[in-house]
């Protein structure tokens, strides 16, 4: 015959400290006596416990508006002269921009891509992110800004 063990299931219970004398932990509840550590609640293991020092949120100022992190998030700037390494009559959009190496795909998905109107075009592309008014101008006339 075969003898199975059986896991044992007995836990043992919480111990209630603070019930007097007799029970080993009464008066002090095992926190020794005075200090920091003895006292209410302890804050030492809180993450943002700074050892006593004032706590850098309140070190900062007071920011308006409910969460304050709706600030926009900007968008990568690309270069007018950095479209010539694209061939001529290709697409411009965020996936021919990683494809050729302009910008990190993870960023220009986070972020999004803006053309700026730095630098000067030399071949005719189809532009399907946004752009500034400055790029759009050398753009479209680009015999009279471009020389």
């Amino acid at each position: 015959m075969i003898k199975q063990q059986l896991p044992k299931i007995k836990k043992l219970s919480k111990k209630r400290i603070g019930r007097g004398p007799g029970t080993g932990k009464g008066k002090t509840s095992g926190r020794g006596t005075k200090g920091q550590k003895a006292r209410g609640k302890v804050t030492l293991t809180h993450p943002h416990f700074e050892g006593g020092q004032r706590p850098l949120f309140k070190r900062l100022p007071y920011r308006r508006g409910k969460g304050n992190n709706k600030a926009g998030k900007k968008p990568l700037v690309i270069k007018l002269a950095a479209l010539n390494v694209l061939p001529e009559g290709a697409t411009v959009d965020i996936d021919s921009l990683v494809k050729y190496k302009i910008v990190k795909a993870d960023d220009a998905k986070f972020y999004g891509v803006k053309i700026l109107g730095d630098g000067n075009l030399t071949k005719t592309l189809k532009i399907n992110v946004p752009i500034s008014k400055r790029a759009a101008e050398k753009i479209s006339k680009p015999s009279k800004l471009n020389k």
